[in-house]
């Protein structure tokens, strides 16, 4: 007599080969090569912050003090 198997994946393999499905794709970004900043010295130095009226509003809601 000649039995015949089912290949059932239990519940504990499937965590399994998932968790190291996720592992592989985990580490898969981290193979590229850096970057090198694009900006120059100048740009990197230049002001950013802007105090437009929305940011002051939101100062004054949250009750800080104002620049004297």
């Amino acid at each position: 007599m000649t039995t015949e198997r089912k290949t059932t994946l239990g519940r504990r393999d499937f965590l399994r080969v998932l968790g190291a499905g996720a592992g592989v794709t985990a580490t898969a970004p981290l193979a590229t090569q850096a970057r090198a900043d694009t900006e120059s010295n100048d740009e990197k130095r230049k002001a950013r912050y802007k105090e437009t009226d929305h940011v002051k509003k939101f100062y004054s809601v949250n009750r800080y003090p104002t620049k004297s």
